[in-house]
Parts: structure tokens; C-alpha cells; sequence
């Protein structure tokens, strides 16, 4: 008996560890069966609205001109664009529960659902929000090593949508697509029933939309490369040097990331070498042009956090610290840009709003707004809703006249005298003034002669840089 109990008590630990490994993959199956049945994606669909919706309210502030006065800014669009970065989420989650196991996949969509910038861009009017949420949605169907879910008729699609909302979207895929060429076995079936038919469909589809608004023969995207590109007119408004994507552009982009994508990249550069090759293409095509902004390189942001999240999978002993400060160190940057800073061009039409009330009754002086401030600085009517006179300094991209000076630059090379000659009545001066706290001193003397006396001191950022001052105050003729 004292033979047998020695067995007995090995058996029971084989049974122990049997127990274990049938629990493992009983988990292993729930899993699958979860992501068969549904259950999972309508869990990270839900997720993925609700979390979008909320960073779509939290963001209160500008980022630059081309959100107002190349898109539209009011309430529902904000939303639809929240609703299609929440689509591309979920597409993107399960882009990599298919290409990586359940912990990579996981810790992949953390990094990517906790970057600062994507909280501060996704869910804006702009083209590069829009191609961002396209380029996610096109990686789903793109053969990727290992990929199940890879449909070149669909990316190809996606990717041609892509282009005509911003041209420069081909600078990101022109890797992929050359990459996608090379793999293929039968490469003439691909340029002949792919290629060809889907690039003609889109673009021809984009000019006749255009053509019939414009009343005109317009196509958009030469058009675009024409006054960017062969007339230089993206460098009017601000050069950088060559390497300020790689000394500061991409770091601010990916944030805190940084350290998790260079890991990311010693781990998996053999498996994900296109998608790396792609980021680095992006990066050195858009250091050639003298125009640089952090939003251009937006787009390459999802390949990257597939090499956060491999890193962030393979931490184990530095995971919860790594977790713990990828959170704080985002989640400062993304409140504070999306509540605070850069918020006053915004405020100050909803002031501006009220002054609607005023116009309405006849029997009083019709309210006459000038914006004194870099142009585009604020949103213009459709944050007003109603007529109401308002100019702002000019400032069209010179397109080779000789001797040009745009309307903001005279204004700026001496302001009192701008103001003299462009007002020398006072029936001809506006009822209100609206301008950053750093003219105040040079004009203040045209004020006070013409009796104007500040209304409202609304703030506008803890950086104040250039012609860009802290507050913004609006003047009101007495």
C-alpha cells in the first residue's frame, strides 16, 4: 500500500497538470468561438463608438486653418468622422487578432487607442483624419504576411479613395502597392483587372463629381500637385528645415510610443518589413518638401503601433510599469491639447455669435467685425450662423506676380498705418475689433483716438509664438 500511495500522489500531480493545459485551451477556444460568433466584435464595436464619441466632445480646440476652411467644422460632420475612426478601430483590432496571437492583438490595440495624437487628430474635419481612417481600413484587406482577410479588389478600392481625398496618400501605399506587385505570381492579371480598371473607375468617378459642382472641366487631384508641388505654393506658408521630421516631427507624433516602436521594430523588422520600409519612405519623401506639419505623417501612425504592441506583448517583467506610464504620459498631452490649448480662435466665435441678436433690429448700428490676426487664424460663418459683416486680413499664395506682398504681410510691416489708410472715416470703421494681445501695444494709439474699448479677454494658449499671442481680445467701438 505504502508503494501504491507514491504513484497515487504522482498521478494526482499529472492530473493537476493536465487540468491546467485543458483549462488553457478551453480559454483558447472560448476565445475563437467568441470571435466567430460575434460576441467579441460587437464588445470592441461598442468600445470603439463609445470611446471615439467621447473623444470627438473633448476636443474643443484648433489644430490649423485647413480643419475650418477646407472642410467642414460644424457638430455632425465631427461625428460621422468619430464614427468612421471608430470602424477603422475595430477593423484594425482585428486585422491583428489574425496576423498575432490573442496577446499581441490586445496590447497592439492599446497602444494604438492610448496615442495622444491620434485622440487630438481622429476625430477632426481634416484630409489627413480621413486618410488616416482610410489607410487603416485598407491595411485590413492588404496581403500581409499571414493575413486571412486580404482582398486586393477592396484595398485597391480603399487605397483609390484615399487619393482622391488626399493625393498624397500614394506616398504611403506606393511602397505596399510596388510590394503587392512583386509577391504576385500572375502580375499582368493584376495590373489588367485591378490596377487599371479600379485607378480609372475612381478617378474618372472623382472628375465628373467635380466637373458637374465646378460647372467647369476641373480635376482636383492635378490641380492639388500643381499648386504644391510645381508652383511651391505649400512653401508660402512656412518651410523647415530637411530634417525636421526626424528631429522632431516624428517623435512628437508617435509620443510616448518612441521607446515601444524601436523595441517593436529589433523584434518583428523580418515579419513587418514592408509596413517599416513604408513609415521610413513617408518620412524621407515628406522631408524633401520645404511645407512640413505633424498631420502629413499621421497615416503611417497604425503601422506603427503593430510594433508597439509586439513590443509591449514581449515585455513580461516591465509590462504594468510600461502600461502604467504609456497612460499618464498620453493622457496628459491628449486633455490638454484637446481642452486647452489653442481654444480661443474657437471661443471667440462663439462670442462673436451673439452679436447675430444685435444685427436683427434695425434701429441700431449693424455690427461690422475686422479680425486683425494671421489669416485663417479663426473659423469664419459657419461657426456664425448668421450674416454678419466680418473681414479678415488676406493672404492668397502668390502665384508669380512680381512684387507681390499679400494683404496680412502689409498689415503687419506697420499696422497703424494700415489701419489709417484703410479706415481714414470713421463711418468707415468696423463696430469690432478681434485680435491677439501681442498688437494690442502697436495699435493702441488708433484705438483710443477712434474710441474703441475692450469687450472680452478670451485665452488662447500657454505658447504664445510670433504674431500668435496668450489671449485674444475683442475691441468695441463706443
Amino acid at each position: 500500500m505504502e508503494n501504491i500511495r507514491p504513484r497515487l500522489k504522482f498521478g494526482s500531480k499529472v492530473e493537476d497538470v493536465k487540468l491546467r493545459k485543458r483549462k488553457s485551451l478551453l480559454y483558447a477556444k472560448e476565445d475563437e468561438c467568441l470571435l466567430i460568433s460575434g460576441e467579441l466584435r460587437t464588445r470592441v464595436a461598442v468600445f470603439c463608438v463609445v470611446f471615439r464619441l467621447i473623444n470627438c466632445f473633448l476636443v474643443q480646440t484648433s489644430f490649423v486653418p485647413d480643419e475650418y476652411w477646407q472642410s467642414l467644422e460644424i457638430w455632425l460632420p465631427r461625428i460621422i468622422q468619430a464614427l468612421l475612426a471608430a470602424f477603422a478601430d475595430v477593423k484594425f483590432f482585428f486585422l491583428i487578432r489574425t496576423l498575432e496571437n490573442r496577446d499581441v492583438a490586445k496590447w497592439t490595440f492599446f497602444c494604438h487607442m492610448c496615442s495622444w495624437f491620434s485622440w487630438y487628430c481622429c476625430t477632426r474635419t481634416l484630409t489627413n483624419s480621413m486618410e488616416t481612417t482610410i489607410t487603416c481600413l485598407a491595411l485590413f484587406y492588404f496581403p500581409l504576411p499571414g493575413s486571412k482577410t486580404h482582398s486586393s479588389k477592396k484595398y485597391l478600392t480603399l487605397v483609390a479613395l484615399a487619393v482622391i481625398v488626399r493625393p498624397t496618400a500614394l506616398i504611403v501605399w506606393l511602397p505596399l502597392l510596388m510590394h503587392h506587385f512583386w509577391q504576385e505570381d500572375n502580375k499582368l492579371r493584376l495590373i489588367t483587372h485591378d490596377y487599371i480598371p479600379i485607378g480609372a473607375l475612381v478617378v474618372v468617378s472623382s472628375t465628373v463629381v467635380d466637373c458637374i459642382f465646378y460647372e467647369k472641366w476641373t480635376m482636383v487631384q492635378f490641380n492639388f500637385l500643381k499648386f504644391n508641388i510645381f508652383h511651391g505654393v505649400a512653401g508660402f506658408y512656412g518651410s523647415h528645415p530637411w530634417h525636421w521630421y526626424f528631429t522632431q516631427g516624428f517623435a512628437v507624433v508617435i509620443g510616448p510610443h518612441l521607446p515601444l516602436f524601436l523595441h517593436g521594430c529589433s523584434l518583428a523588422f523580418k515579419r513587418y518589413k514592408i509596413l517599416l520600409a513604408a513609415v521610413v519612405w513617408t518620412v524621407v519623401v515628406y522631408s524633401l518638401l520645404p511645407h512640413k506639419e505633424f498631420r502629413f505623417i499621421y497615416p503611417v501612425l497604425p503601422f506603427c503601433m503593430i510594433f508597439c504592441g509586439i513590443s509591449m506583448a514581449n515585455l513580461k517583467a516591465w509590462r504594468r510599469a510600461a502600461v502604467f506610464g504609456l497612460l499618464l504620459t498620453n493622457l496628459f498631452p491628449a486633455l490638454y491639447t484637446g481642452l486647452i490649448h489653442q481654444r480661443g480662435t474657437l471661443d471667440v466665435m462663439s462670442r462673436l455669435q451673439t452679436l447675430c441678436d444685435v444685427s436683427n433690429i434695425s434701429t441700431r448700428t449693424q455690427p461690422d467685425v475686422l479680425f486683425l490676426m494671421p489669416c485663417h487664424s479663426t473659423p469664419y460663418y459657419s461657426h456664425i450662423h448668421c450674416p454678419l459683416k466680418m473681414r479678415f486680413l488676406e493672404c492668397p499664395p502668390d502665384l508669380g506676380e512680381e512684387g507681390y506682398v499679400d494683404e496680412a504681410k502689409r498689415f503687419y510691416d506697420d499696422p497703424f498705418h494700415w489701419l489709417r489708410i484703410s479706415f481714414p472715416y470713421k463711418s468707415s470703421l468696423p463696430t469690432h475689433l478681434v485680435l491677439f494681445d501681442v498688437l494690442e501695444k502697436e495699435i493702441s494709439a488708433f484705438m483710443r483716438v477712434n474710441n474703441f474699448k475692450k469687450k472680452a479677454e478670451i485665452f488662447h494658449t500657454h505658447f504664445p509664438e510670433g504674431r500668435v499671442g496668450r489671449s485674444i481680445f475683442i475691441y468695441e467701438r463706443h
